[in-house]
């Protein structure tokens, strides 16, 4: 198998490790996994594993009466808040078999239990297994603990997201002097890039060793010896925790894969991070649509088109969104891809031809538009499906993502993305003007003297 392709299956193969626990159990899992998991097979993936049900982890829901085995997959660490909720869970069940993954590594749990001593096994995750035992009522019962780096979103072959850590922000100046308020005097440091780990607050040093450990998971797993740069403060922070990660040291002498990371505080270019000069469908479509409830990497699609209901002010709560995510159809994959990789033009273009394509396939009137793509045209296309449930069923992924795409096109917020980028443009220009004129007066005030020759 090519690197490339290893880290490509990585972030499923950890959830391999979760699905491989949740046959006839009741599964419990937080905002921040459910948003991994939807990029990674979704619930199906989850259901097709044996589970009975997949509830949110809060301490408002419970098992059944008939469901005594339980798993939870949690972001955070095992203790505090996190903890209280699993006892509520388990106190309001009838559990007799626990089981808790969490993407916190067990170093980081003896880290936040203030325990710096080498010690064999996983003391932790084996005190929350008595725990639990003991929340369930009977020390016969069975608990398990696990570590499952499940952070990682494959929102493309070529391109993953960590929404675990999406609140993970550069430092600022404001940060260092929140820093020197707690140092002596003396000891303060100078600017940003002088700030070590240890004097960044305990949550904060958690966050980074996290992001650090799941990084190393990755090239444990694909055995890959890593190349790190770092620019920014924060990402020297983080290149440095990974760089001595207990493990980091001997997978570098010995792993067969090389590759190279690079670490950038996003910060350093905000002007990239703001700007409207991008030519993408997808970039245009995370920034007009509404984010799905608890998620940071996708999309709520208004399926109304698909329906008889009528528009009105009440009408939106009472149907289900679609998303972006489509793991379940190759072809509804692909188009994603092109649309996550091609400028907006071709990537319109494309979708039209994949709506068509399906239309034709499912033997439905369509009439085939040149030219312009317009959102009508697409929603005209999209409506052909709806009274045809086999064939709805069949092109979903297709019909959602067509949706998106009109639903964008269409936007009321739309127009100002272009009067954004004139705007940009506009100062460019100035710039450039400003620029060049300042450096031909420069050149005619400082001519270029001649060699001096003795």
């Amino acid at each position: 198998m090519l690197p490339t392709e290893v880290f490509t299956c990585f972030p499923g193969q950890m959830w391999d490790r979760v699905l491989s626990k949740v046959k006839k159990a009741v599964v419990f899992m937080d905002d921040k996994c459910a948003e991994s998991l939807h990029w990674n097979g979704g619930a199906t993936s989850v259901f097709e594993s044996g589970a009975r049900n997949l509830k949110q982890f809060s301490s408002f829901e419970a098992g059944g009466e008939n469901e005594p085995k339980a798993v939870f997959v949690v972001s955070t660490l095992l203790k505090g808040r996190t903890a209280d909720i699993i006892q509520d869970i388990v106190g309001l069940s009838h559990f007799q078999y626990c089981v808790v993954f969490t993407t916190v590594a067990h170093s980081i749990h003896l880290l936040a239990n203030n325990v710096t001593a080498v010690l064999e096994g996983n003391p932790v995750f084996e005190q929350f297994e008595d725990k639990l035992c003991e929340w369930m009522g009977d020390m016969n019962y069975t608990a398990e603990v696990m570590h499952a780096p499940v952070v990682f979103a494959p929102v493309s072959p070529q391109l993953f997201l960590a929404p675990t850590f999406a609140h993970l922000f550069p430092l600022l100046p404001r940060d260092l002097e929140t820093i020197n308020m707690k140092r002596p005097e003396k000891k303060r440091f100078g600017s940003l890039t002088d700030v070590d780990l240890h004097s960044l607050t305990p949550e904060l040093q958690i966050e980074i060793k996290s992001l650090a450990s799941a990084v190393n998971s990755m090239f444990e797993s694909t055995s890959t010896r890593e190349e790190s740069f770092a620019l920014g403060p924060m990402s020297r922070l983080i290149a440095g925790e990974l760089a001595n990660h207990p493990q980091a040291k001997n997978r570098r002498k010995t792993a067969p894969n090389k590759a190279s990371i690079v670490f950038i505080d996003r910060t350093l270019d905000l002007t990239g991070a703001a700007g409207h000069h991008g030519d993408s469908l997808v970039e245009k479509i995370l920034t007009v649509l509404q984010p799905l409830p608890g998620h940071t990497t996708d999309v709520q699609v208004d399926m109304l088109e698909l329906t008889n209901l009528q528009r009105t002010p009440d009408s939106q709560p009472t149907l289900a969104p679609g998303c972006l995510v489509q793991t379940q159809s190759s072809t509804a994959r692909l188009l994603w891809e092109t649309m996550l990789a091609s400028k907006q033009k071709e990537a319109v273009m494309e979708v039209r031809r994949q709506l068509v394509e399906a239309a034709s396939k499912e033997n439905l009137p369509i009439k085939m538009g040149l030219g312009r793509v317009t959102p009508e045209q697409l929603c005209s296309y999209v409506q052909l499906f709806k009274s045809n449930w086999g064939a709805l069923e069949s092109h979903c992924g297709v019909i959602q993502l067509g949706l998106a795409t009109a639903q964008t096109l269409r936007h009321p917020t739309l127009p100002r993305w272009d009067s954004c980028l004139a705007f940009e443009r506009l100062l460019l220009q100035v710039y450039y003007t400003h620029t060049h004129a300042h450096t031909h007066t420069h050149t005619l005030c400082h001519p270029t003297l001649p060699q001096w020759d003795p």
